[in-house]
């Protein structure tokens, strides 16, 4: 997806969850730990706000009531709006009034987002005609069954068209809200986030909502040692072939378990993570791109700028333009 930068000097974004009682709290407070203040190590750049269709206590998963003051007038002042995942019986009607707001949102320009079963508000919206969506694996039949012009992907992380992004349940809802903050405000500003949260950094939305287990044996299937040790050497020649030596295990067997555990195959994940480098690099730093390339292990500018182009239709220059740290210009960077 193409960056989507906000001006040098924006006001904060601002952030709207619309609620629903029985509410449950974890989709909820994936949104407001992403879009909520972080303190003075990390600059706020959103404002987060709840709201209700009717105002007053609103019943929460947790057994005890959230009192949330603004009504559906919040959603017309959201830069986003993030439905949290409701709780509904099978075959319930989303209001009417809550409908058309999250449409009129929308027609304005509006991003609206939905974690886990939020989804269902946003196809009853019609946001999500025609397009592929993401939700949590449990209710992907039910909501294909009641949408079906709704293209369902019940297997993926999230998926995001822009305006409009859903994603599975639980965890990754905190992998969508980061997903849509690197978007907006650049990757390294969504690690600090991720970092004050004693999270990694989040995956991407075409990893697998769930994992297979690893068979017992005396090196194990478990990926994590592997994507540790290629993390810390991104600036060296490595390509499939030796992730394979290294796991000792022959490349077709890497590539399955890579496909089984993350959903994509070892190549496209360290390629991920090399265009992740250069979006920080490109940040925080005023190297030129051919030091860039040579940092995250992409070789030339040339290459560096071809792949950077292919991930993220703009070009490094642009791109640091649009998200540098300082957000102040300091310095003419290098195209």
């Amino acid at each position: 997806m193409t960056p989507r930068p906000l001006p040098n000097t924006p006001a904060p974004h601002r952030v709207v969850a619309l609620t629903r009682p029985p509410q449950p709290a974890f989709p909820l407070a994936c949104a407001a730990e992403v879009f909520g203040d972080h303190g003075p190590a990390v600059p706020a750049r959103y404002t987060f706000e709840i709201c209700t269709e009717h105002p007053g206590p609103v019943r929460t998963g947790l057994g005890q009531d959230l009192l949330v003051t603004a009504g559906l007038e919040a959603v017309g002042r959201a830069d986003t709006v993030v439905v949290p995942g409701w709780e509904q019986d099978p075959g319930a009607e989303v209001s009417p009034a809550v409908v058309e707001a999250v449409r009129e949102a929308h027609r304005r320009g509006a991003r609206i987002a939905a974690i886990c079963t939020g989804a269902l508000v946003l196809a009853a919206a019609g946001l999500l005609d025609g397009r592929r969506a993401a939700t949590h694996w449990a209710r992907a039949a039910e909501l294909a069954a009641r949408f079906p012009r709704v293209r369902v992907d019940p297997a993926v992380l999230y998926v995001d068209h822009g305006d409009v992004a859903t994603s599975a349940g639980s965890a990754a809802g905190v992998d969508l809200c980061l997903h849509l903050v690197s978007a907006d405000q650049g990757a390294a500003y969504a690690t600090r986030i991720a970092r004050r949260m004693v999270m990694p950094p989040h995956r991407e939305g075409c990893q697998l909502q769930y994992a297979e287990l690893p068979s017992p044996g005396p090196v194990g299937d478990s990926l994590a040692p592997l994507l540790d040790w290629v993390s810390e050497r991104l600036d060296q020649p490595i390509g499939v072939a030796e992730m394979a030596a290294r796991s000792q295990v022959s490349a077709r067997t890497l590539t399955r378990r890579f496909t089984g555990q993350l959903g994509i195959s070892p190549g496209r994940w360290l390629l991920d993570r090399r265009i992740a480098a250069t979006r920080a690099l490109l940040e925080e730093t005023d190297l030129p791109v051919e030091s860039i390339a040579r940092q995250v292990g992409l070789s030339s500018a040339v290459n560096l700028r071809r792949r950077f182009h292919e991930a993220l239709r703009t070009t490094p220059a642009a791109y640091r333009r649009a998200f540098r740290a300082d957000r102040a210009g300091q310095g003419a960077a290098a195209p």
